[in-house]
């Protein structure tokens, strides 16, 4: 998965930091294990603090009958993507929806927005929680979910993209969230959409 976020850099990328997964910070409380990229409490690796608006990537893991029960955000781009299981969510907008495995959930909190995620199943729910900082503030609250259905192999679509825009997700942020599905040893080019803009790759 590529996130491109607004950074100094070039056609080839002049610096480069690796952190691998094994090194990442993690919560255990029995009903939920996550794994944070970004610093989340109560971490402080200045090597984790964020990359540009992207301040949270947690792959989370929730047990059975349990979840985040209904509680408050504002002012951030909030997007979930499930790797297995189903993710009940509702919102205080009105929002009542389930979303499983090829599903991608955006919300932008604003000026505030009250919602749950919930594993009401009889597996493990795994999923991707990323938070990014948006550029404009106390917006009114929304709520996008796509399914996606594209088999393309070995090369990168773009999923989220910066918005407001008609169609496809969006967020309010320049920042672009893209998936490749690639064979073992294949290589791809990836273009970045600006120049000042960097790229991470999870």
């Amino acid at each position: 998965m590529i996130y491109e976020k607004l950074i100094r850099s070039s056609k080839i990328m002049k610096n480069i930091t690796y952190l691998p997964a094994s090194t990442r910070g993690n919560t255990n409380t029995g009903w939920l294990n996550g794994y944070h990229s970004f610093n989340f409490e109560p971490s402080s690796d200045p090597l984790r603090a964020a990359f540009g608006p992207l301040i949270v990537l947690n792959q989370d893991t929730v047990q059975p009958d349990a979840g985040f029960g209904l509680h408050g955000h504002r002012n951030m781009e909030i997007i979930s993507i499930p790797l297995s299981g189903t993710i009940t969510h509702t919102d205080s907008t009105g929002n009542a929806t389930k979303i499983s495995l090829g599903d991608i959930q955006v919300m932008s909190a604003g000026s505030g927005i009250y919602h749950s995620e919930f594993n009401n199943s009889r597996e493990e729910l795994e999923f991707l929680q990323i938070w990014i900082r948006p550029e404009r503030m106390n917006v009114v609250p929304r709520y996008q979910q796509k399914t996606v259905t594209s088999e393309r192999v070995n090369s990168f679509e773009e999923l989220v993209g910066p918005g407001p825009k008609e169609e496809g997700l969006w967020v309010y942020q320049a920042v672009h969230l893209s998936l490749g599905n690639f064979e073992p040893g294949r290589m791809a080019d990836y273009v970045v959409n600006a120049e000042e803009n960097g790229v991470y790759l999870l």
